[in-house]
């Protein structure tokens, strides 16, 4: 027999995922963390786990107290019936509001309040499991929790249940390193803090759960829980379940070779249904999935495709089952003419002038000529940077590679609208 715990990382409840269409904005709570929690809960009893444990920001923020609570006692009470322990720790985001939901919700264990580590040993089926855990005092906790920390190893395996910032140590979210993890004594690390999830199984249990659904296009790819199975020997498995019930997919689609603008959208069904495919073998698949598709390869109707698809409804794609509502929530072209640059180089046109610049992208590293390229390029996006509405944002250095890849994207881009001008003179 094994013990079986669901890890669960950021929740945050009371969120909603953004840039739904019109067709599905009415359903934002059951396709965003309302939804996800009820689907952990589902599969939990369904499952049969011994323990549910949540690794901070399970609420949004402090306004949303009444729809987390809701939300939070009417799965602990299925879960606490069905004899599941349910822990958890408290993050940056609900520092006020999580202690405060946990003294009113009987059967919720909140562990390390006041960033004080605190441990609790449970046990079944005759495997015995240490959760050692931290939360945040205050919205900022510039400090290692780890610093000064002394983890006595409890029964059976040990792990420890974290919000923290990994390897960033100017961070205000309690910065840890991944050497203090490693040398702390537990057996394995559930991080919450970063929505990306790491690849965590048997032989590496120490990393980022990740959110537990995808609210935005920035947390791609599959999304939930884990499932951790040990036994007396150590841990058996580590298994996500991909239960999300929105799922945001980048989606790459080839268009070289097609002879019209309609074959776009063939390729872009066929692609679409090949996705529908890998959805269908998540444990719960999602109900709507959002597409970030990147048009790419050698054509000459890049142009045309762009215009096809302005006229298109991409609302809502029809795909394989017809159970997973899709839709396009970004259209990027990065298709390049079909076209020999050395030829049209000879040529004095501003088509030619320009196939003779990328062309100087081509050469070697130290070529003076590319870099000087290069140079007048970088001067000339560090300038755009500097402007007054972009301060706000974060500064960051611009690669060579970066500016490379900039001149290259957009100036084929600039080179197929010229011959497209050119055929249509002719």
């Amino acid at each position: 027999m094994t013990f079986s715990l669901l890890a669960v990382g950021d929740l945050h409840l009371g969120a909603r995922p953004s840039r739904l269409p019109d067709e599905l904005t009415g359903r934002s709570a059951e396709l965003g963390t309302t939804g996800v929690w009820r689907r952990i809960v589902d599969q939990a009893l369904e499952q049969g786990v011994n323990a549910v444990v949540l690794a901070g920001d399970v609420v949004e923020d402090e306004d949303d107290f009444f729809e987390a609570y809701r939300e939070l006692a009417t799965g602990l009470e299925r879960l606490i019936a069905a004899d599941i322990r349910v822990l958890g720790v408290v993050g940056n985001h609900d520092v006020r509001v999580l202690p405060r939901l946990a003294d009113q919700l009987a059967g919720f264990e909140l562990l390390g309040r006041g960033g004080t580590w605190e441990s609790v040993t449970l046990e079944a089926a005759g495997t015995q499991l240490t959760l050692h855990g931290w939360s945040f005092p205050s919205p900022h906790f510039r400090e290692s929790p780890l610093q000064g920390a002394n983890l006595e190893r409890g029964p059976g395996i040990n792990l420890g249940v974290l919000h923290a910032d990994r390897d960033q140590p100017a961070s205000p979210y309690a910065p840890v390193s991944s050497s203090e993890l490693r040398d702390a004594g537990p057996d394995g690390w559930l991080l919450g803090h970063i929505h990306k999830p790491d690849a965590l199984s048997v032989a590496s249990p120490n990393g980022y759960l990740g959110s537990a659904t995808g609210l935005d296009p920035g947390e791609s790819g599959p999304r939930g829980p884990w499932l951790f199975d040990l036994d007396t020997g150590g841990i058996r498995s580590v298994t996500q379940w991909r239960i999300a019930p929105m799922h945001w997919a980048r989606l790459p689609v080839d268009l070289t070779g097609i002879t019209t603008p309609e074959d776009a959208r063939e390729r872009l069904q066929v692609a679409v249904q090949e996705l529908d495919e890998s959805l269908a073998a998540h444990l719960v698949p999602p109900e709507a999935a959002a597409l970030r598709v990147g048009f790419t390869g050698s054509t000459d109707l890049g142009a045309e495709v762009a215009r096809l698809m302005d006229r298109e409804s991409l609302g809502a794609l029809h795909a394989g089952s017809g159970r997973i509502h899709y839709f396009v929530e970004t259209l990027r072209y990065a298709t390049r003419p079909v076209i020999d640059l050395a030829e049209l180089a000879r040529r004095a046109d501003p088509a030619g002038l320009l196939a003779q610049r990328l062309q100087l992208l081509e050469r070697g590293d130290d070529d003076p000529e590319r870099q000087a390229l290069i140079r007048e390029a970088r001067q000339q996006l560090r300038e755009q940077a500097g402007r007054s509405h972009w301060q706000a944002l974060p500064g960051q250095g611009i690669s060579e590679a970066e500016v490379v890849d900039w001149l290259q994207r957009s100036g084929m881009a600039v080179l197929e609208r010229l011959l497209a001008q050119g055929r249509a003179a002719s």
